[in-house]
């Protein structure tokens, strides 16, 4: 029996509390008792021509207007039957179409609206497993730090009260016989939230057949690579911008909360609204953006960390020893020529490069990097706890495990079935051994593109090499003293923009190949997608700085025997060292990459969408000859929402923006030795980067079909990964790349005050070379005969029990936190076995858990795979709509593709 809210239940025990008060809704449900003066919503233009019917989805496509104009365009005939077919396969499946034009000078373009009625979206809603709430939960919501500031008195600063805020709910599985037992049932119109309908309204498009299934002519998103359509979106709930004159904050739509308490530039020192977020985009997009808010969060302590360290070497500057010792050194220490046309230096012209190397090389550093280290663990351990408190929320814990369905592509192009062992439903296979071979092939693409990355590094290693050469060839004094400089600033710009091309490129690559190898779900499909792309860029992107901190002038050899790639001379390390050179490297790379992706992000979409808009402007209409007593003109078309929205830009995921991210991540854990500048950057580029992000979505990009998540994905394994490397990556830069061993070392067996430091690390030309060139100094521990000395044994000992020692107490003292730090808390540990609880009670009948539809253990061993018959009709509910049928596939006719 459904029951209206205010009326008793009929059992004694209080199951579902349905309170009336007005901030209690659920989605769009608008509660029954509203209060009298509460300001007026605006009229709501997604509708169909009825006034009722919600518009739930868009599809497009153009057409020239002359018959005589498609045929020299080469239009197919065979995109007409394929679209023609889809849309009447979209009316057999029960949704509502009308068809709407717009005029342009030389072209049509077509809507087509889409809107599912209840019996469609009751029937999907099992099918996707869509969960409904049973009871709103009362607990408040606070962030972490406005808990720590309440306990002080104090008001956090970063706080703002949004309007409307989404209420949160204990739910389970939508059911069509227990619909009576779900809060707002008595409400069809409004029962599903819109990005819930949004959800089933994709499934039904990607999943529909146009052709054969066999060749993959399947969904929505084959059409628009075929161009068959030009876009398909949900839209927009209204205009971004504030209406004038100003309504009151709880009358402004969702989309306009959004655009007024998150995507404006005001907004940079505020928490951002992340139930609002996830109402409006769903859980994947707001796990995006709660997941950068956190990360930006956790980086305000490592830039103050990394900031101090950084002002310590000004006062390493003025105070010491060894700097000192270069700067006075005058003519007495003549070094070797840096190359092989080049000429004789003194040691004490570096005296500016070798006090600005002590910003980043001193003993600070050693402190950062272990910090750092530890940082990159906590913070870690801190997400999985904030991201299991938000997948709860959010109604996600169990999303991957057991109610994630296998992607509409799969499904129709799978050629097997078998049980799921876990909920016992009959799901399409694909044979595992197919998927390895593909898999295989797939990595064979990605380590020819990892060899294409090298041979680039190798050209540019080359470049600089032969840069120097010519400009100490070129004869001006001025240039020839800034050779090393020129040749390493402009292979780094070089190396970016290499970096750049080569991304786009596979990128696209690893599109094709993941497709190939059909994985069933979509978070697999973009997990292994993820995986391979980021290996890639993980080579493009940290090679020039691997080679720089760990290779370049290891090789180099020593006067008289220098050692040659391809006939030219191997790089030595420039006057400063390697490691001035290194943050220089990542300067470039990292702070270079970020300027041009933020003007990208900023600059382009307002330039696309310029463009776009006047591409598909209205053809101006007749004027006619105005009479006597008519009116002398006309108010101007309103747009509707669609044309609206086909005028913004498709939105292009997530994932450049979480790469962007966790590439930044790298650089700031892996390198940060070598930069301690490097969170500061990373910092401030991310209040930036919330913005950019918020106002595209917001206000440049079409609405994107709202998708589930349960977390951030692969993403963390690979942030996990990047932690670890980070460890051995700081141990090997302190212990072989900085001088900070050399000199500890020096002060502990030489002179604890570091005088003469300088000389113990030049050693002198061998004597065979003494005698055909003039007698200089060199950097290395070596005798008269170019032999290694005993300390340069002893400092290769003491710098691999460096790296021993500090990787296992990082290690370990990172493992403490992961065995302090509970990975869910506990009042989210309660609050899920209430959640059960519930869901029990609710789906039961009588009281009585109801039937159970797990598969025989027998059943899960075999998997029982079958062929699959031509096209498989969907799997039955309690209650079907009963306009909705198994649609045979398409005999192969002539002209089909």
């Amino acid at each position: 029996m459904m029951r209206r809210r205010g009326e008793p239940m009929e059992d004694s025990s209080t199951l579902i509390t349905m309170d009336a008060r007005q901030e209690d809704n659920y989605g769009s449900i608008a509660m029954e008792t509203a209060v009298s003066d509460a300001p007026a919503k605006p009229q709501d233009r997604n509708v169909l021509s009825d006034g009722s019917s919600q518009v739930d989805f868009v599809l497009v496509w153009e057409e020239p207007m002359c018959l005589q104009d498609e045929e020299i365009s080469g239009v197919s005939q065979d995109r007409r039957k394929w679209r023609e077919k889809f849309l009447n396969k979209l009316k057999h499946s029960g949704l509502l179409l009308e068809q709407r034009e717009v005029l342009q000078t030389k072209t049509r373009i077509c809507f087509v609206l889409l809107s599912a009625p209840w019996s469609v979206l009751c029937y999907y809603a099992e099918e996707i497993i869509l969960r409904v709430p049973l009871q709103v939960v009362t607990a408040p919501i606070v962030n972490w730090s406005e808990q720590v500031l309440s306990r002080l008195s104090l008001h956090s600063p970063l706080s703002q009260d949004v309007p409307n805020p989404p209420p949160d709910y204990y739910t389970c599985q939508f059911r069509t016989n227990k619909l009576e037992r779900f809060l707002g049932s008595e409400d069809q119109t409004n029962f599903f939230k819109m990005t819930q309908r949004h959800q089933v309204l994709y499934e039904i498009l990607a999943r529909t057949p146009y052709g054969l299934v066999k060749q993959g002519e399947v969904g929505i998103d084959r059409l628009l690579s075929e161009q068959v359509f030009t876009a398909a979106y949900p839209l927009h709930e209204g205009d971004f911008k504030v209406p004038d004159p100003t309504v009151p904050p709880q009358s402004l739509s969702l989309r306009q909360t959004l655009y007024t308490y998150w995507a404006k530039w005001c907004c940079w020192k505020r928490y951002q609204p992340l139930d609002h977020i996830r109402a409006y985009f769903g859980e994947k997009i707001a796990l995006y953006f709660a997941w950068l808010g956190f990360y930006t969060g956790w980086l305000v302590p490592a830039s103050i960390v990394g900031t101090l360290i950084f002002f310590v070497g000004f006062w390493l500057m003025a105070t010491d020893v060894p700097a000192r010792e270069v700067c006075d050194s005058s003519n007495n220490l003549v070094m070797c020529p840096l190359c092989n046309i080049c000429s004789y230096w003194n040691y004490s012209s570096i005296c500016v490069t070798y006090k600005v190397g002590l910003l980043f090389d001193n003993a600070g550093t050693v402190f950062l990097s272990v910090f750092m280290s530890l940082w990159a663990v906590t913070f870690l351990e801190y997400w999985k706890r904030t991201c299991s408190t938000l997948a709860h929320r959010w109604d996600c814990s169990q999303f991957e495990d057991i109610e994630e369905r296998p992607r509409p592509e799969f499904t129709a192009m799978a050629p097997m079935t078998t049980r799921n062992p876990v909920t016992g439903a009959e799901e399409p296979y694909f044979p595992e051994n197919k998927r390895f071979s593909r898999t295989l092939t797939g990595c064979m693409a990605i380590l020819i593109m990892m060899i294409v990355v090298l041979m680039f590094l190798i050209a540019i290693i080359l470049y600089r090499s032969i840069l120097r050469i010519i400009i100490y060839r070129s004869g001006n004094k001025f240039v020839s003293l800034s050779a090393a400089r020129i040749a390493s600033l402009s292979g780094s710009v070089l190396n970016l923009l290499v970096i750049l091309m080569l991304s786009r490129v596979y990128t696209s690559l690893a599109h094709t190949l993941t497709r190939w190898e059909m994985h069933r779900t979509q978070t697999k499909y973009e997990d292994m997608f993820i995986l391979k792309v980021f290996i890639f860029q993980f080579v493009n992107f940290y090679s020039s700085p691997v080679y720089i901190a760990f290779f370049k002038g290891r090789f180099v050899g020593y006067p008289g025997h220098y050692n040659t790639l391809f006939g030219v001379r191997n790089e030595d390390c420039g006057a400063g060292g390697c490691l001035i050179e290194l943050a220089q490297e990542l300067l470039v790379i990292m702070v270079g990459k970020q300027l041009i992706n933020n003007v990208q992000e900023f600059i382009c979409p307002k330039l696309r969408t310029w463009w776009q808009k006047k591409k598909i402007r209205r053809r101006p209409k007749e004027v006619k000859k105005e009479e006597p007593g008519e009116a002398k003109g006309e108010e101007p078309e309103e747009v509707s929402p669609w044309e609206a929205d086909y005028q913004l830009l498709v939105c292009e995921g997530l994932f450049s923006e979480y790469l962007e991210m966790v590439l930044q991540f790298g650089f700031i854990t892996i390198f940060v030795a070598a930069c301690p500048l490097a969170p500061l950057f990373a910092l401030i580029n991310n209040w930036v980067e919330i913005r950019l992000d918020a106002q595209k979505f917001v206000t440049e990009y079409r609405r994107p079909v709202a998708e589930r998540a349960q977390d951030i994905g692969i993403w963390f394994s690979i942030l996990h990964c990047i932690a670890h490397i980070a460890v051995l990556s700081n141990a090997f830069l302190i212990a072989f790349t900085s001088s900070f061993v050399p000199r500890l070392y020096y002060r502990y067996i030489k002179d604890s005050t570091l005088t003469g430091y300088i000389n113990f690390t030049l050693a002198t030309s061998p004597s065979n070379y003494s005698q055909q060139h003039m007698p200089c100094r060199y950097l290395g521990f070596r005798d008269h005969e170019g032999e290694h000395l005993p300390e340069y044994y002893h400092l290769l000992a003491i710098r691999l029990t460096f790296v021993i020692v500090f990787e296992h107490v990082v290690f370990f003292i990172g493992r403490l936190i992961d065995l302090t730090v509970p990975d869910i808390p506990e009042e989210v540990e309660v609050k899920i076995k209430r959640e059960h609880y519930m869901a029990k009670e609710a789906l039961a009948e009588n009281q009585a858990l109801g039937k159970s539809m797990i598969p025989d253990e027998t059943d899960v061993r075999s998997k029982d795979l079958r062929q699959r018959a031509p096209r498989a009709s969907p799997p039955q509910s309690d209650s079907p709509p009963p306009n909705l049928k198994g649609i045979p596939e398409e005999p192969n006719t002539h002209g089909s593709c």
